[in-house]
């Protein structure tokens, strides 16, 4: 029981900071991740089909593999007509363009989300 616990902090404590660096002092420190959205503009993106999406999927969770997900980690995405829209949580941009070039996926924008809010934020 203690062992679950202990790894159940761990997971929450790396799910929120990630890429340890040494400060000015050289003392270690982490750097929070940051949740950000993707525009990627992908023609005829909704006429995917399954095994065209998850080729696209095994790729990208070989590149965060690669990356270290304590660098990023792909949430989710919302597929649309000519578009797809990527949630990931990320220490920095740069880790979103590596993972992009990497995996040869276009960024045609990135937007650090600052608050979600939901129904449950009006009550």
């Amino acid at each position: 029981m203690k062992t679950n616990v202990i790894f159940f902090l761990a997971l929450i404590f790396f799910t929120h900071y990630a890429m340890a660096q040494e400060n000015e002092t050289g003392q270690v420190e982490l750097k929070p991740m940051k949740t950000y959205l993707i525009e990627r503009n992908i023609p005829n993106a909704g006429h995917l089909t399954p095994a065209e999406l998850k080729g696209i999927s095994q790729t990208s969770c070989s590149v965060i593999e690669d990356m270290g997900s304590v660098k990023i980690q792909w949430l989710h995405s919302y597929v649309t007509d000519d578009k797809v829209f990527c949630v990931y949580k990320a220490v920095d941009k740069e880790a979103i363009y590596e993972h992009a070039q990497k995996g040869g996926f276009p960024v045609n924008a990135i937007r650090e989300l600052s608050t979600i809010i939901n129904p449950e934020t009006a009550k």
